[in-house]
């Protein structure tokens, strides 16, 4: 009798051990479930955002620049500040280099003081305007006329032939604006004595080119006279700016494309390049019979404009 009992318990222990057994392989397979759903809904995650990103089409909003319209050059002075600068010549001004109306403007004048065998004066001035708009493919058009201004001082720092080279910051002048001053030997002429002066007022670039020689022995002019002058003339084309666009309504209602309407008060660097509405770095570089104009671009002033 007891050699029976105890085969009767030993299949009864191995029933109980396989029971426990089932037990932890169903968690086995429920835990390996789980964590193959998971890791498939972390690998659906970056094309769904991926396919978001492509579905994604909407215009980055650029601010619209300060400035839509440029005066007439050839009227930027008045007549007596060109009687100053180019008192023989004060109506000789001719527009040059014409393009696509309120992207570029320039007009040059000549003045020559002849006073035969004693010698002669002689003053010629030029004013280069540029707009560069704001737009989604190039940026706000303050950063890309900031581009601009510097490249053309670069450009005026380094002109063939220039010697004794200076370069200035002038104060009180647009929101950036740069003084050049050289030395530039003509043969059989003289020594002219050259003042460029590159502006950045909101997103118009101005370069104004004034120089003087004394011809057939006449004394070369004061260089610092012509530089103060030529200061003085760079101011009149920033006011010349402000009110051709102040008393123009439509720049108020016609904002550039893709525009909002609160004008940029400051300029940060940054790319640009040439579109429908005028290049970075327009060709301005002039010459006349003796005298010689550059294009460049750098520095900076306090200036602000009152509210528009």
């Amino acid at each position: 009798m007891e050699r029976v009992e105890r085969s009767v318990r030993a299949p009864r222990a191995r029933v109980l051990v396989g029971a426990a057994v089932v037990p932890m392989m169903l968690l086995a397979v429920g835990c390996s479930s789980g964590s193959d759903s998971d890791s498939a809904s972390a690998d659906d995650a970056p094309s769904e955002v991926a396919e978001s990103a492509l579905n994604d089409t909407s215009t980055p909003e650029v601010v619209e620049a300060a400035y839509a319209v440029l005066p007439n050059a050839c009227e930027v002075f008045s007549q007596k500040t060109l009687k100053s600068l180019v008192p023989e010549g004060a109506k000789s001004g001719k527009a040059i280099n014409t393009a696509e109306a309120n992207v570029t403007g320039d007009c040059r004048w000549t003045s020559l003081d002849d006073n035969g065998v004693d010698g002669s004066q002689y003053r010629w001035l030029s004013v280069s305007l540029h707009l560069l708009e704001s737009n989604a493919a190039n940026g706000p058009g303050e950063d890309r006329a900031h581009t601009a201004f510097e490249s053309k001082v670069t450009a005026a720092q380094a002109v063939d032939g220039a010697k004794k080279v200076k370069s200035e910051p002038v104060t009180g002048t647009g929101d950036e604006a740069t003084a050049v001053s050289y030395d530039l030997e003509k043969k059989d002429e003289g020594t002219f004595k050259q003042q460029t002066i590159v502006v950045r007022t909101e997103n118009v670039v101005i370069t104004l080119d004034y120089n003087g020689a004394g011809l057939a022995g006449e004394k070369a002019p004061d260089a610092a006279a012509l530089l103060k002058s030529a200061k003085s003339a760079a101011k009149e084309v920033v006011e010349a700016v402000e009110e051709a666009n102040e008393s123009d309504s439509a720049a108020s209602k016609s904002p550039s494309s893709g525009a909002t309407k609160t004008p940029s008060k400051g300029a940060t660097k940054g790319s640009s390049s040439s579109d429908g509405s005028g290049s970075d770095v327009s060709s301005d570089s002039d010459s006349s019979g003796s005298g010689s104009s550059t294009t460049g671009g750098s520095s900076s002033s306090d200036s602000r404009k009152s509210s528009r």
